[in-house]
């Protein structure tokens, strides 16, 4: 699959999930089937409005530089979003050693082998390092404009 940072892995596909979207678990790689995508990419989106009204808001206001850095939050929940909807990946699903490939978001199994619970835990500090760093440089963003 082209891992390109396109339109339609953002959400703004004409469909959703994705049909190309893995539907098996790889550890490592993939801990999520297309509900739970879709779901990611939902909480993404909303990361994404909540931090953009935030930040308006702040300067409508006129709030100091300061107050702008609670911007850091959303955005690390738009990131985490879109990069677990992304890569396939739930990250709270890799600490938590869950997988859910069924039809409906929520229903989880667990992973037993210590060597893919290691894998998928690596991979879950990924992305909730790459959500701090992009959430970082929003907040960052937003104490400088």
């Amino acid at each position: 699959m082209d891992r390109t940072l396109g339109v339609a892995w953002i959400g703004l596909s004409a469909h959703d999930p994705q049909p190309d979207e893995r539907a098996e678990y790889v550890p490592g790689v993939c801990n999520i089937g297309p509900a739970e995508i879709a779901k990611r990419r939902r909480a993404g989106w909303s990361g994404a409005v909540a931090t953009a009204a935030i930040w308006a808001v702040l300067v409508i206001i006129d709030a100091p530089p300061a107050v702008r850095l609670v911007t850091f939050f959303p955005a690390v929940m738009a990131a985490a979003g879109f990069l677990q909807a992304w890569m396939h990946f739930c990250a709270y699903f890799g600490f938590a050693s869950l997988l859910n490939f069924g039809p409906e978001a929520g229903k989880t199994d667990t992973v037993v082998e210590a060597e893919f619970r290691r894998k998928d835990r690596i991979k879950a500090w990924q992305i909730l390092g790459y959500s701090v760093v992009i959430g970082l440089a929003i907040a960052g963003t937003a104490y400088l404009v």
